[in-house]
């Protein structure tokens, strides 16, 4: 029962953490990245619908995002889609293709990403915090419907601890790395 419970707080917390590297992955350097467009959405017969689906998003090189529309008829509305969307780019047709340039970061953008990052990053703490709570109260309901003793509810409560010592290690490594990365010129 009380492996059940940890690993049940592992799986859990592995998941906090996936979701905050997927999340710092999303706040952009000065480096392109394809996964900056995946929430864009364009008009596509009415419908809106994500980039992805309606253009072949690729790199073509270490600053710039090119999108080739399946049908020639969409560069604009993916241009405007891009344009409009709270990214801060300003994309460009060429022929078939869009190409989407990564514009410089500035130092006080840089400062700013660095405030959301390490937003993101209390955020998992939290999650994982809260995670460790949940296990906790799991082991003192067992206690208390005495499916387990003392010694085994704080041996599993101390485990849980290491548990979330680990993972806010693992954070924390993800938060600095992300923060050098930004303030990387």
């Amino acid at each position: 029962m009380i492996a059940d419970v940890k690993k049940t707080a592992e799986q859990k917390m592995q998941k906090s953490l996936e979701t905050l590297k997927a999340d710092l992955g999303k706040v952009r350097t000065g480096r392109a990245h394809t996964g900056i467009l995946d929430h864009v959405k364009v008009d596509y017969y009415g419908n809106p619908t994500p980039i992805n689906q309606v253009a072949n998003v690729t790199l073509i090189d270490a600053r710039t995002i090119g999108v080739a529309p399946f049908e020639k008829k969409l560069t604009q509305a993916i241009e405007k889609a891009i344009r409009e969307s709270d990214l801060g780019l300003n994309p460009a047709s060429v022929g078939d293709m869009v190409r989407v340039p990564m514009p410089a970061l500035t130092e006080e953008r840089r400062r700013d990403l660095i405030k959301v990052v390490r937003g993101e990053a209390e955020n998992a703490r939290v999650a994982i915090r809260n995670v460790r709570r949940e296990g906790n109260d799991q082991l003192k309901k067992l206690l208390k419907d005495k499916k387990v003793a003392e010694d085994e509810e704080r041996r599993g409560q101390d485990d849980i601890q290491k548990l979330t010592d680990r993972y806010i290690a693992e954070v924390e490594k993800a938060l600095s790395a992300k923060e050098a990365e930004l303030l990387a010129v």
